[in-house]
């Protein structure tokens, strides 16, 4: 699974920590879910979308 986090915390101007407290995890699982070796639960990536005000499948791309 691909993200466009990196990308949405850039258009937003937010860091990786400050991302993290808006979704109450710690800024390692940013970095993790960025670099795709994570997979969020169903609530943090709707959480992270709704921090970027977009839905999940806008956020994270799934390959098939």
């Amino acid at each position: 699974m691909r993200t466009r986090i990196k990308e949405l915390r850039a258009r937003d101007s937010l860091t990786q920590d400050e991302l993290a407290r808006k979704v109450n995890v710690r800024r390692e699982t940013i970095v993790f879910l960025e670099k795709g070796k994570y997979n969020p639960s169903l609530k943090l990536a709707y959480d992270i979308a709704q921090t970027f005000g977009l839905g999940i499948e806008e956020v994270f791309i799934f390959d098939i």
